[in-house]
């Protein structure tokens, strides 16, 4: 017991002395002389160590972009963890051939063959050394993957097998790909299986406008090669502009499941500033639609180019009161509409492919021109109120009917009415079980006739406050020339000079022929 004591005394001292020695050498010695010593020591170390070890980093370029290898190498390993490695992380996914997708957990080895080759993979992970507080850890996280193999191995490992690893990675991503929906989440995305059931022949719209935008799309998605020949970058930006209800969103899910892209809905008031900006658009994956909905709500870009309106003091802006009074909603992102238009169109949008960007307003004309103009913006679309074609579609798919005697009432009541294809949806959606095709045609009848009604007292009521202005405007007008003509033969019939400052009284006064 006293000899394994002391032996044990012994091994502690001796590594208590190795770690004071290392510390001295790490923190002395002079860099040059540190890298040399350390050069001739890994060179030592190789005849005992005969193996080689290949890092591939989640990250590339300053956590700019996710490492398409690194993503490629996961997947590729995934069949293998699961029946090798003893701590595993699982994803459930809806709809899949595997509703269970396990991926190995930190600082788990799995070991792999290539052509009778023995090779070893490790997930690590690295946390920085710092006391600094950081509301985002998982960003200063490094994830890497290991990759251990003999060094007579080399050539085949890093010619055949590392190209073998990504190729299958990306086709077995491909088999088992799920469309995503993402939203941005403080510095990152965050994603949902994306699973709206929308299509275009779901959509209330007219059949000639579905099939140019189809078209349209189809055009895109081929055409890689003519945008390089072109020398633009392979994007192109939707406007859909109309008022709320008729269809904006839907038409948007339709295009992702028709070009089976992803789709990263954008809120801007989660982005800091403009450089957060470049970082979310440069993490989006090609085949994907970057969305920002009601953009002429998302942040104030409207005024930026235009000349600054007078302002409330500054008490009243500043009020929270006042701003929730005004609809106004706090926001500190610091994104500028020149930092939005490099979004859309500057260099930084040529950092991937085969995406579509979609801008959606209630309002376009309170957009600014430069944000909407073709280039950016190259298609606009409108989406207006419900016509009967669009009826058509909509009673086909709520109702299962083609046609119908009432038909030609609802459409002479919709060329005479405004309204949206939702209202219309609503109408037409069964209430009761009793409620039949007929019912629920006569409710959107008795519906487009209330809104018709309804309609009229509006403008019957806008023309009557106009008329009162307009009154009020001529009894003003009137006075005012009762006035200067009081003034003008006031000042006549006294024979005074006066110096009037207003230079329309005076206009009118000398035209009544007096020196003013």
């Amino acid at each position: 017991m006293m000899m394994m004591g002391e032996t044990w005394s012994q091994l502690g001292s001796l590594i208590a002395t190795a770690m004071f020695l290392w510390a001295m050498f790490d923190k002395y010695f002079p860099h040059h002389l540190r890298s040399l010593i350390l050069s001739h020591s890994k060179k030592l170390a190789s005849f005992v160590y005969p193996y080689i070890q290949i890092k591939f980093h989640e990250f590339t370029g300053e956590y700019l972009k996710r490492s398409e290898a690194y993503a490629a190498i996961e997947t590729y390993l995934s069949e293998k963890s699961s029946s090798e490695a003893k701590s595993l992380k699982a994803v459930v996914v809806k709809d899949s051939s595997q509703p269970v997708q396990l991926s190995m957990d930190e600082n788990e080895e799995v070991t792999d063959e290539f052509e009778g080759i023995k090779v070893w993979w490790v997930v690590k992970k690295i946390t920085p050394r710092t006391q600094s507080f950081s509301f985002y850890p998982e960003m200063e996280e490094k994830r890497y993957y290991k990759l251990t193999f003999h060094k007579s191995h080399q050539q085949i490992v890093c010619g055949k097998y590392i190209s073998h690893v990504l190729q299958e990675g990306k086709a077995i991503t491909v088999r088992n790909r799920q469309r995503k929906l993402c939203i941005n989440k403080s510095r990152k995305w965050s994603h949902v299986t994306f699973e709206h059931p929308a299509s275009f022949d779901t959509l209330a719209m007219e059949s000639k406008k579905k099939e140019e935008i189809i078209n349209d799309l189809i055009k895109f998605s081929q055409g890689k090669e003519y945008y390089a020949k072109i020398g633009k970058p392979w994007k192109r930006g939707y406007l859909l502009y109309g008022p709320p209800g008729t269809g904006k969103s839907s038409m948007i899910a339709a295009m992702a499941n028709f070009m089976n892209y992803d789709i990263y809905d954008l809120e801007l008031t989660n982005v800091k500033d403009n450089t957060q900006l470049r970082r979310l658009l440069i993490e989006t994956t090609s085949k994907s639609i970057i969305v920002i909905e009601d953009i002429d709500c998302s942040l104030d870009l409207t005024g930026q180019r235009k000349k600054k309106k007078e302002r409330v003091n500054n008490e009243e802006k500043n009020d929270p009161a006042s701003k929730m009074a005004n609809g106004e909603e706090e926001s500190n992102s610091k994104v500028t509409l020149s930092g939005l238009l490099n979004f859309i169109d500057g260099l930084w949008s040529a950092c991937g492919g085969e995406r579509i960007i979609v801008f959606t307003t209630n309002y376009v004309e309170k957009l600014d021109p430069a944000l909407i103009r073709r280039g950016r913006m190259d298609k606009h679309i409108e989406l207006s109120y419900c016509g009967l074609e669009a009826f058509k579609v909509l009673a086909r798919n709520y109702l299962d009917i083609d046609s119908h005697p009432l038909f030609v009432t609802i459409g002479h009541l919709l060329e005479e009415t405004n309204i949206t294809p939702a209202d219309v949806a609503e109408n037409l959606m069964p209430k009761a079980l009793n409620d039949d095709a007929g019912t629920c045609l006569e409710k959107l009848i008795e519906a487009i006739k209330t809104a018709k009604e309804e309609a009229k007292k509006k403008a019957e009521e806008e023309a009557r406050l106009k008329a009162e202005k307009e009154e009020r405007k001529k009894q003003e007008a009137t006075q005012e020339d009762v006035k200067v003509k009081s003034l003008a033969k006031e000042v006549k019939e006294n024979g005074v000079e006066v110096v009037i400052d207003d230079k329309t009284l005076a206009k009118e006064v000398k035209e009544n022929e007096v020196i003013a």
